[in-house]
């Protein structure tokens, strides 16, 4: 697939307001990988509150979408300035139909350009010996069948834990519906 222009905003511990960059995204071969500034980023496959990616070493959660040609990506109630990587002014600026940058609203920025394919295609294959420090929240992005009997008993107590003790109505049906599907998986065994 080509890199495209994207907005990228973090949102884990900011809500609206976290850092945000317009920036060349390139994605690996399948597609199901997006990466910018030497991190990588996969699909919440809609289980997130107010993002949709997560990058996949820190669990860190992301919005990532295209750009808008009225310059309203940040969300209504989000401030601050966004970052726009150097490599791609020219072509933002054919896009959104504009002259300059509003030095009020976006500043240009160096990027890393490093695609991190190697780390993390290292990171992806370390099995769950080898990994002590795989959480559930990474296991929880896998497929019930792809896991060993003893990560999916850990992946339900993970995501019963959030289902517990979320705030928000949405997680928590959204953790509930995830853990059934791990428990599901666990009765098919017989190991329940």
């Amino acid at each position: 697939m080509q890199p495209e222009i994207k907005y990228i905003e973090l949102k884990s511990g900011f809500s609206d307001d976290g850092p945000a960059w317009i920036g060349l995204v390139e994605f690996s071969k399948s597609g199901r990988t997006l990466y910018f500034d030497d991190k990588a980023f996969r699909s919440l496959k809609g289980t997130g509150i107010e993002a949709n990616y997560y990058d996949i070493e820190t669990g860190d959660e992301y919005w990532i979408s295209g750009i808008k040609k009225n310059k309203q990506d940040r969300h209504w109630a989000g401030n601050g300035i966004i970052n726009v990587d150097d490599r791609i002014v020219e072509d933002y600026m054919k896009m959104i139909y504009g002259d300059k940058l509003d030095s009020k609203n976006y500043k240009v920025v160096k990027v890393n350009d490093k695609v991190p394919t190697e780390r993390i295609k290292e990171l992806e294959n370390e099995s769950i010996e080898d990994k002590n420090t795989l959480s559930g929240h990474d296991l929880s992005f896998r497929q019930p069948n792809e896991l060993l009997d003893e990560e999916l008993q850990f992946v339900i107590e993970y995501l019963s834990n959030q289902e517990q003790t979320t705030k928000y109505n949405k997680a928590r049906r959204s953790f509930k519906s995830s853990r059934i599907l791990f428990e599901e998986e666990l009765e098919k065994r017989n190991v329940l």
